[in-house]
């Protein structure tokens, strides 16, 4: 099929959509070594298709080089390139160059970047210079690297956001007036706004999901790409970037658009502001899919316009680094501390704990962490669990006993103190009956593990199992956290009934 498609191809029958056929034969199978062997000793056929009086020709025959990747195509594809008049294909020759060893002739392509960044846009040519810029950004990038910028901004003052959970903000609120009081701070539907003198007190607060960075002169911008660069770019962020970073620039980023847009208009969107950050910022600030130093989020607001706020990468979040391994019921790390920040109050020092179904160890390393327990054991049925969990607990530095064993089936020579756990729930094949049965089997049998004065703390997917069976087995709630209405999770915390 392929020969007969290259022979078609030489004699100049359908030759724009053979050299598309061709392509897409060579990705079956040991499609490309056929397609060199046949082309072999008439590759100046192929070459000679680069200056065809069809443009659609010249592109298809330029992706076709590149798909074969023999090293002599890369200089007659270049000259193609130089002397192309069609904007729209010339982001296909640099397509196609990727696929050959092309580091000789950077120079070259920076300076043809240069060219583009002072070349007038107009409605007519801006998408394929778009697309130029974007391919000879990424062969240069991919060519020299990103060159990251380390983070020294630990003793700046910063207008921050931190993330929380929406339903327990002064929580976050109260622990960063603790660490840091001079911190001027503010609670909001989605956390916490803040004045920080400094940041020296970040790894220390356990239960904000994410850390965000206000613009100075950027609170919002309109949802239009050109007008957004602008206010973006002369906006306080490369201040920001320059005060809080060592180095010069370039940095590297990339734009999270959070909008009710459909994915291609908002693909198309941020396509196209990124470009005009690069272009006005004279390539200050550059767009990158990968190893970019931090993220313009940019999210909808009621207005219609957005809130910008900055993500930095460069500024590592190590609060949960122990966490090496996971499992598909994994609870997340921060909903494990949140839990145990907001039962705190009931947990006592130097506690026997037992989770009965610890996963990868989550829950009892932040449980220690809070509060220092004495001994602590994780059951788990999977074994998978119980191997990971060990070395979440090696990493994080701790002592922790893990067994796997059904708790069910689990004899211990003393009783606990405290019982802290992420209750199993309905996923993949088990079914709801067998959660309800495990709930109710759960607190029929607990009390045989638990002190007389313990205490039971609980993440729960079934609310209602909860409420329904611990009276019943003589349990009272001393204490319901909803976590998440949407998810119907809850912290409960529970006591034995006094008689």
């Amino acid at each position: 099929m392929i020969k007969e498609t290259w022979n078609q191809i030489t004699e100049g029958q359908d030759v724009r959509q053979n050299l598309s056929k061709l392509r897409q034969d060579m990705k079956e199978g040991r499609g490309r070594e056929a397609a060199l062997t046949c082309i072999s000793g008439e590759e100046e056929r192929l070459i000679l298709l680069l200056q065809d009086g069809d443009a659609k020709i010249r592109k298809n025959a330029a992706l076709l080089m590149g798909d074969l990747g023999s090293q002599e195509y890369l200089v007659p594809i270049l000259h193609a390139y130089r002397i192309e008049e069609q904007l729209f294909v010339k982001s296909s020759y640099l397509n196609a160059v990727k696929n050959f060893d092309y580091g000789q002739y950077l120079a070259f392509f920076k300076e043809r970047l240069d060219e583009l960044a002072e070349m007038k846009l107009t409605p007519e040519n801006e998408k394929h210079i778009t697309e130029e810029i974007r391919e000879l950004s990424s062969m240069i990038i991919s060519r020299e690297g990103v060159l990251l910028h380390p983070f020294c901004g630990q003793d700046e003052t910063f207008d921050i956001v931190l993330l929380t959970n929406r339903n327990f903000q002064e929580i976050t609120r109260e622990e960063l007036r603790r660490l840091e009081p001079h911190a001027k701070t503010k609670v909001f539907g989605a956390g916490v706004m803040a004045r920080v003198p400094n940041l020296n007190w970040l790894a220390e607060i356990r239960t904000y999901q994410e850390l965000l960075f206000s613009i100075k002169g950027l609170p919002t911008c309109p949802m239009d790409a050109e007008k957004a660069a602008e206010m973006i770019v002369k906006s306080d962020l490369l201040k920001l970037l320059a005060r809080s970073h060592e180095g010069n620039p370039p940095y590297y980023f990339r734009v999270e658009l959070k909008c009710r847009m459909d994915h291609s208009k908002k693909s198309a969107f941020t396509r196209r502001l990124s470009s005009k950050i690069e272009k006005l910022s004279g390539r200050k600030l550059i767009n990158t899919t990968s190893n970019y130093e931090f993220e313009l989020r940019l999210i909808e607001n009621k207005e219609g316009n957005c809130n910008v706020l900055l993500k930095l990468f460069t500024l590592k979040d190590e609060r949960f680094s122990y966490r090496k391994e996971v499992i598909p019921t994994s609870l997340k790390a921060v909903n494990a501390a949140l839990t145990v920040k907001l039962a705190e109050r009931y947990m006592k020092e130097g506690a026997q704990v037992l989770d009965p179904f610890c996963g990868v160890g989550t829950m009892l390393i932040e449980r220690h962490k809070a509060v220092k327990s004495n001994t602590m054991y994780g059951l788990d049925i999977l074994d998978e669990a119980v191997e990971k969990a060990r070395k979440n607990t090696e990493a994080a530095g701790q002592i922790i006993h893990y067994i796997n064993r059904d708790f069910f089936d689990f004899k211990h020579e003393y009783l606990f103190d405290e019982i802290i756990t992420n209750m199993p729930f309905k996923i993949g094949r088990k079914t709801e009956e067998e959660i309800g049965n495990l709930y109710a089997e759960f607190f029929s049998s607990v009390k045989r593990v638990l002190k007389d004065d313990g205490v039971m703390i609980l993440y729960s997917h079934n609310a209602g199992y909860v409420r329904q069976m611990a009276p019943a087995n003589g349990f009272v709630l001393a204490e319901t956290f909803e976590i998440s209405l949407k998810e119907g999770t809850y912290v409960f915390v529970l006591k034995r009934k006094i008689n």
